[in-house]
């Protein structure tokens, strides 16, 4: 049966809508604020529940109103939360602020996300899970979990990466333990660049010699690159009005992995990558327009 475990930060997102995105010493305002659960493994994992996948999440949380609204939200989307890790201390925060254009800054409070140690982890539930897929920790307050995700992922054979730019910035060094055990690595063109020093289409070369299987780019509003070693295909995106991007490249993973654990070809799992993102970003946050079904026809 097709299932995946996500590991990674579980936040609350406290969504701004502003007019716009102040620079240094510049000043603007609120139009609204939106809470929504949020994470980046945590939105893929939710927007591959919806598609139908069997799915759990390896997490933190806090013993706070944060922590609560964090994993009943889990429950309610069918994720199996029996590896859930409670803690003393606050839940991640993200506050993101999202001007009229869709464009988005965010910064992130931690909390307890980055303290989890490998032996807090339920591994005998989480391995029942076909794929595990991975995003990044700030480790601001700790290294605990980055190195507990350094571990876990020599437990599944099959691995999907988003790096993020927390990890992108720590360097190819630090990288090497997830990337070499990396089925499929699902960076943004920035991502990318900035690990490798170099161009993304070098870096995706790269990334096969080390072998890794498939290198999926996200370009933003160019759609996506994605290579193997015998395939190269470039996507646009689908047209759709923007309202907020926050989550578009979680929401893409959801339906790369999705068509992935289907038997889809790679332009097919581009496809599908592409169409839960565009239903994400026509709506606020992460998560609302993730979709519940993908036409097979596309």
């Amino acid at each position: 049966m097709s299932s995946v475990v996500g590991f990674g930060a579980l936040n609350l997102d406290k969504i701004y809508y502003v007019d716009k995105i102040p620079s240094k010493d510049e000043e603007g305002f609120v139009k609204d604020v939106i809470f929504s659960p949020g994470g980046s493994a945590a939105n893929t994992i939710v927007g591959l529940s919806r598609l139908g996948i069997k799915t759990s999440y390896i997490g933190k949380i806090g013993g706070d109103e944060e922590g609560r609204i964090l994993f009943n939200d889990l429950l309610s989307e069918k994720v199996d939360t029996s590896c859930i890790i409670r803690a003393e201390g606050r839940s991640g925060v993200a506050m993101v602020f999202v001007d009229e254009k869709g464009n988005r800054a965010i910064l992130v409070d931690p909390g307890v996300n980055d303290t989890i140690k490998f032996e807090e982890i339920n591994i005998h539930e989480a391995k029942k899970y076909k794929m595990l897929h991975l995003t990044s920790f700030i480790c601001k307050n700790g290294m605990d979990s980055f190195e507990s995700q350094k571990k876990i992922v020599k437990e599944f054979e099959l691995v999907s990466f988003d790096p993020g730019i927390p990890y992108a910035e720590r360097g190819l060094k630090e990288m090497m333990p997830i990337l070499k055990e990396t089925t499929i690595f699902l960076p943004s063109k920035t991502e990318i660049e900035i690990l490798f020093g170099k161009d993304y289409r070098e870096a995706v070369e790269e990334c096969l010699s080390i072998g890794i299987e498939i290198v999926a780019v996200k370009l933003g509003e160019k759609g996506c690159y994605v290579r193997s070693k015998d395939k190269e295909i470039y996507l646009k995106p689908f047209a759709v009005k923007v309202v907020d991007t926050t989550g578009a490249g979680d929401a893409f993973n959801a339906g790369f992995i999705y068509g992935f654990l289907k038997g889809k070809n790679l332009e097919t799992c581009a496809k599908y990558g592409n169409y839960v993102a565009a239903k994400c970003i026509e709506e606020f946050g992460a998560r609302k327009g993730l979709p519940r079904s993908i036409d097979e026809s596309l």
